[in-house]
């Protein structure tokens, strides 16, 4: 009998993506009885017990999203950048500011906070943008204002792209939108690659990202100082479980080619659209990205805010709640 050529290699891609799954359990089992890997399990353990989940559970086609809720009125759904969680937003004080206008969902992403990031698929802008477009269905939202910072603007984007019926307005925050080269996408996505990442994440990894957090914080914030309440109580340990070690490893991968992407289809967003930034932003540049697709969606309003930094929500949420009004009143 004949041999379906395309079904054989549906086999041979199920057949290797468990082999490598397979592979990852038993290294992730292994290198989890070496002394830095259980002094890894002790902190994720006591940060976990440390800073519980706030908010509410959904499960979507099997994965488990962890979101916080608060206020009443037009939907407004905020989308975290790489690294962090959706308690971000309650640290920044946007999510308050916003809820006492708006009904604000803020959402953990796949691999992130407390939800769950299945392996076995990359997990690209567009897989977040479905997910979360059948969490906001089964929550009863038909149509929301998306809020996404820095990569969480790649998911709101293909959101807007993917499911446009579902999107009010953006607003994009402190955004990386073209192929520019990255230096940290060398420096931080080895612990994505197969075999080595799964012997790093729980061995390395933690320490190192541990040793340079106060130089990364201060990159993202600078020109302006570190806030006080994200001293006080951004947890950081939650970012560094080698589960969200390794979804932030892979969206760093991933970002150069997901910008070339999405760069083809700006022309298709037909929304209103408010772009954000600060002028001095030293992590993504913005002349190069939020001012070139100002330029290049024609109907976009942009804000730019003078002297701050990437961590715009943290430095002026005022601002940032002001440029969400703005999207409320381009669809009143």
């Amino acid at each position: 009998m004949a041999t379906n050529p395309s079904e054989t290699l549906d086999a041979l891609v199920r057949n290797g993506k468990e082999a490598y799954l397979q592979g990852s359990r038993i290294i992730a089992s292994s290198v989890s009885w070496t002394p830095s890997g259980i002094l890894t399990q002790y902190l994720t353990n006591k940060t976990e017990r440390e800073n519980p989940p706030t908010g509410q559970f959904i499960e979507v086609d099997g994965i488990r999203l962890h979101y916080l809720e608060r206020g009443t009125g037009i939907p407004v759904v905020l989308l975290h950048g790489n690294g962090t969680m959706a308690y971000e937003f309650e640290v920044s004080s946007l999510l308050g500011l916003a809820a006492e206008r708006y009904r604000v969902l803020a959402f953990d992403r796949p691999g992130y906070g407390y939800s769950s990031r299945p392996r076995g698929q990359a997990w690209t802008s567009k897989e977040q943008a479905d997910l979360l477009f059948k969490a906001l269905k089964a929550l009863g939202i038909e149509q929301a204002i998306v809020v996404g910072h820095s990569w969480g603007t790649m998911v709101a984007t293909s959101l807007a792209l993917a499911h446009p019926e579902g999107v009010r307005s953006l607003v994009l925050l402190s955004g990386y939108y073209y192929p520019t080269p990255r230096m940290d996408v060398l420096l931080l996505s080895p612990p994505s690659i197969p075999g080595f990442g799964d012997l790093i994440r729980p061995t390395l990894s933690p320490y190192i990202g541990r040793t340079i957090w106060p130089a990364l914080v201060q990159k993202f914030f600078s020109p302006n100082p570190v806030t006080p309440k994200w001293d006080a109580q951004f947890p950081v340990w939650m970012t560094l479980r080698p589960s969200q070690i390794l979804a932030s490893a892979v969206e760093t991968a991933l970002m150069t080619v997901e910008a070339l992407a999405l760069a083809q289809r700006y022309h298709e967003l037909h929304m209103p659209i408010i772009i954000m930034a600060g002028t001095d932003d030293m992590h993504v540049a913005t002349k190069m990205h939020s001012e070139q697709l100002h330029s290049q969606i024609v109907h976009s309003r942009l804000v730019l805010a003078p002297g701050v930094g990437h961590m715009i929500h943290h430095v002026v949420p005022d601002q940032v709640l002001k440029a969400i009004d703005m999207a409320a009143e381009s669809i009143s």
